[in-house]
C-alpha cells in the first residue's frame, strides 16, 4: 500500500551539500514534467517582480525568488523533513526510529508542485510554488501533472489518499487502482479543518511506528479496528472517515 500526503507551504530550510537529482526520485516516469516544472521556477527567479506575481509573493516573501533561483544547487534533505506545519508536526519523523523511517521511504509519497509525487526520504531542496500556479512557459500545473501523474500511480495495486483537493487534481489516482480517499470528521460527522491535518499526520505517524503488513483498504480497517485508530469506512466505498478532534 502507498500512502498520499499533501506538502505543506512551510518548509525546513537548509539540508546536505547533495543537490537536486531528479533522476533519483519516485516514480522515475515523471522525470521530463519534472524537469519542466524546475526550469520553468529557475527561469522565473531572473525576473524577481514578475516572480513575485506569478507566484503571489508579499514583501516580506520577496526572498522566496532566490530560494526557487537556486533550486539546482541548493542543499537537500528527505521530503518528509523538509516539510513543517500541522501534519508534518503531528508525523514528527524526525524522531522515529530508522526501521520506521524506511517504511515511510517505502510506503509514502508526498504530492510537491514542483516535482509531483516523491518518496518521503527522496531528497529535495527547498522552494515556493503552490498547486493552483500558472509558470510561464508551462501549461497550468493540474494541466501540467494530472495525466502523467495519473499514469506514474497506476502501477501501484492500493493507495490510501490523504492530500488536499488541490494535490488530488494534480494527480488523480486512476480508476484501475484499489484506493481510498480519507475525510476527516468528527465523531458526528462534521468536516474539520486544522484538525484535519494533525489526525493525518498522527495516522501515519502510527503506521510507521507499527508498520502493519497490510495490503489493501479492507486489512487497512481491520488493523485500524484491531488498534483503536478511529479510521472507518462510509457508505462510499472509495472514501474512510479519519475521527480527529474537534
Amino acid at each position: 500500500m502507498k500512502i498520499l500526503l499533501p506538502p505543506s507551504e512551510t518548509k525546513r530550510q537548509g539540508g546536505s551539500a547533495a543537490v537536486l537529482d531528479l533522476d533519483s526520485l519516485a516514480l522515475p516516469a515523471l522525470g521530463s514534467a519534472r524537469a519542466q516544472v524546475v526550469e520553468a521556477l529557475v527561469a522565473l527567479s531572473d525576473d524577481p517582480d514578475a516572480a513575485a506575481r506569478v507566484l503571489g509573493l508579499s514583501a516580506r516573501q520577496l526572498g522566496d525568488v532566490e530560494v526557487n533561483r537556486q533550486l539546482r544547487t541548493a542543499p537537500t534533505m528527505a521530503a518528509v523533513d523538509r516539510y513543517t506545519g500541522v501534519l508534518y508536526d503531528a508525523l514528527d519523523a524526525a524522531t522515529l526510529d530508522a526501521a520506521a523511517r524506511r517504511w515511510l521511504g517505502a510506503h509514502v509519497l508526498i504530492h510537491s508542485a514542483p516535482f509531483g509525487p516523491v518518496g518521503a526520504l527522496d531528497r529535495i531542496p527547498s522552494y515556493r510554488l503552490a498547486a493552483g500556479t500558472a509558470l510561464p512557459g508551462v501549461p497550468p500545473l493540474r494541466r501540467h501533472w494530472a495525466s502523467v501523474t495519473s499514469a506514474a500511480l497506476s502501477g501501484e495495486s492500493c493507495i490510501l489518499d490523504l492530500r488536499s483537493e488541490a494535490y488530488v487534481a494534480l494527480g488523480p489516482v486512476p480508476t484501475s487502482v484499489s484506493s481510498a480517499y480519507v475525510r476527516v470528521v468528527t465523531d458526528a460527522g462534521r468536516a474539520l479543518n486544522h484538525f484535519n491535518k494533525k489526525a493525518k499526520g498522527a495516522l501515519v505517524r502510527t503506521l510507521a511506528a507499527e508498520r502493519p503488513r497490510v495490503r489493501t483498504i479492507d486489512g487497512l480497517l481491520r488493523w485500524a479496528g484491531e488498534r483503536g485508530v478511529p479510521l472507518r469506512p462510509t457508505d462510499d466505498p472509495s472514501v474512510l472517515e479519519l475521527i480527529g478532534e474537534g
